[in-house]
């Protein structure tokens, strides 16, 4: 049965669900005065998160799906930090009065390229305009090829908690076909920095579905990361959208696999990571058993946020920085996503904003739906619709989709309570998207995932 529910619902193109709605939903209709309002209006009774974006990398791997810029030279990146710097103060006047933060993450691009003192400052900053605790957890996102002891070091000493270390694939044909030339020594040495600087928690990233990649190759990249003994493993497929991302023209389409094909790499990445002791948690992290996140599934605390599966259930996030993405009580906003015209925003004076989204109630019923599938594969619609005071027969009544894949074999749907069948769990984001209102009309610019 699964090869035909491959066939039948492998090639969609849908979303990750990291958020609802998603970024192609984002519309001008929300600016920087909207923004401004909200920012305001942020309850100081509640803490909230921090995401920083730092869009820079010294060369271009062809696989990347982020908002990056490349650059040789440092004379752009100390222009952006001190618009990043300008934006924050802006942001920070705009409250009632600091905030205190529960997660901050920095993120993009390589966030190690600003330098070690150019990071502590950075930190430096944010405490000056936002209420930081022992308890808050920092994370920052690694390139190994690139990682010296020196800013390791510097990790250590301003707080970061976790490190996303960038694996993606150990297969030399496959680096090669991406541009991205890493070996297993480099991320050695560099997890070896990171844990003598005292980070402690680590996080690989592997991709499948990359141009030459096979269930073998995978295998191999697994077992030698497996070796590293990270906490956590954030295993993602590659989305393949040339006709948005251009430099990703340059990957040979006829070496890329097919749904199924891509489906068999997951799968035998995760079987290995199951072998070795890890816990699946949703449909693309692994953690060790004693893990935050492993915990937080456990007891049905799991979130969903841009960053993936998460611990963090601040209803709000604060994005800074070219292309960053904030969400609010109010709804989604986004940044200005080309550096340069960030950059003019900011000198104006102006928030970054230059789009999001308003969300209405039944939004944040649809987002919160979508979040209890993706976290734990079942949701009980009509117990969340009456907590939020509305009716579920928006979300049930005549939805075609879901009774499809209920047909299928994929879910049962008892009154409105849904639950994936173990051997269908593989198509959660199908059956997300049975109760996403916009799927059609932003469906194509959606990318194409396994």
């Amino acid at each position: 049965m699964q090869s035909a529910l491959i066939v039948k619902y492998g090639e969609e193109r849908l979303p990750r669900y990291t958020s609802y709605p998603t970024s192609p939903c984002f519309t001008p209709d929300v600016d920087d005065s909207t923004y401004g309002d909200w920012l305001t209006a942020v309850p100081l009774e509640k803490a909230a998160s921090l995401y920083v974006h730092i869009p820079f990398c010294r060369s271009m791997c062809w696989y990347c799906g982020c908002h990056t810029t490349i650059t040789r030279g440092d004379r752009p990146i100390v222009d952006y930090l001190q618009m990043l710097r300008e934006e924050i103060c802006l942001v920070s006047a705009r409250t009632k009065a600091p905030i205190n933060i529960d997660h901050l993450h920095f993120g993009g691009g390589t966030p190690t390229i600003m330098g070690p003192k150019k990071l502590l400052g950075l930190i430096e900053l944010l405490h000056e305009h936002f209420g930081f605790t022992d308890s808050t957890q920092i994370a920052l996102e690694i390139d190994p090829r690139t990682l010296d002891q020196e800013m390791a070091t510097v990790l250590g000493e301003a707080g970061i908690h976790r490190a996303s270390v960038g694996v993606q694939t150990f297969d030399p044909v496959v680096q090669k076909a991406i541009n991205r030339i890493q070996n297993i020594e480099q991320t050695m040495q560099a997890v070896s920095h990171l844990r003598r600087a005292g980070v402690d928690s680590i996080n690989f990233d592997l991709v499948y579905g990359l141009p030459h990649q096979t269930v073998k190759s995978c295998i191999e990249t697994t077992k030698a990361a497996i070796e590293m003994c990270p906490d956590r493993f954030a295993v993602f497929g590659y989305a393949h959208v040339p006709s948005f991302k251009k430099h990703q023209r340059l990957i040979d389409e006829v070496a890329l696999a097919d749904a199924e094909s891509r489906i068999a790499q997951a799968e035998a990445i995760a079987e290995n990571l199951l072998a070795a002791g890890y816990r699946r948690i949703g449909i693309d992290h692994f953690a060790r058993p004693g893990d935050s996140l492993a915990i937080a599934q456990a007891n049905g605390q799991l979130h969903r946020n841009f960053q993936g599966y998460t611990t963090d259930a601040c209803e709000t996030l604060i994005g800074f920085g070219a292309s960053a993405i904030g969400r609010m009580a109010g709804g989604y906003v986004q940044n200005e996503i080309h550096p340069g015209r960030y950059a003019k925003r900011i000198v104006s004076g102006r928030l970054a904003i230059t789009k999001g989204y308003r969300s209405s109630a039944e939004d944040r019923l649809r987002a919160s739906v979508i979040e209890r599938l993706m976290c734990d594969f079942q949701v009980d619609v009509p117990a969340l619709a009456a907590v939020k005071g509305l009716e579920s027969g928006a979300l049930l009544d005549g939805n075609v989709r879901l009774a499809m894949l209920e047909a299928d074999g994929v879910l049962e749907n008892t009154g409105g309570v849904i639950r994936l069948r173990e051997d269908g769990r593989f198509l959660i984001r199908a059956v997300a998207a049975a109760f996403d209102s916009y799927l059609l009309q932003s469906a194509r610019n959606y990318s194409k995932t396994a």
